[in-house]
C-alpha cells in the first residue's frame, strides 16, 4: 500500500488575517438595534457567528460592527425583547 503525500488544504498562513477582510459588503439585510428597547442582556453578542455585536460596557446597549456583520440575522432571532429589526441593505 502506497501513501501519497498531499499538501494541506485550507491553511491560514497569517494569524489574524480575517480582521483585514471586511465582510460587511456581503450583506443583504442589516440588523438595526432599537437602543430604547435593548436591555443589554448579551444574547445577540453570544450567538453572533462573526463576533460583530458587542454590548457596550458603559451604555449597556448592543452595538453592531457593520464592517464585519454579514446580515445573518441570528441576533434578531435570539433577542428576547425583539429590539433588533431587519432592514434591507442599501448599496
Amino acid at each position: 500500500m502506497t501513501v501519497e503525500k498531499h499538501p494541506p488544504g485550507g491553511t491560514i498562513k497569517k494569524v489574524g488575517s480575517t480582521v483585514s477582510n471586511k465582510t460587511g459588503t456581503w450583506r443583504t439585510f442589516r440588523p438595526v438595534v432599537d437602543k430604547e428597547k435593548c436591555t443589554g442582556c448579551g444574547m445577540c453578542e453570544r450567538f453572533c457567528p462573526d463576533g460583530s455585536i458587542v454590548v457596550n460596557k458603559t451604555t449597556r446597549k448592543a452595538e453592531v460592527d457593520y464592517d464585519y456583520c454579514k446580515g445573518c440575522m441570528i441576533c434578531a432571532e435570539v433577542c428576547p425583547v425583539k429590539c433588533i429589526t431587519k432592514q434591507v441593505e442599501e448599496k
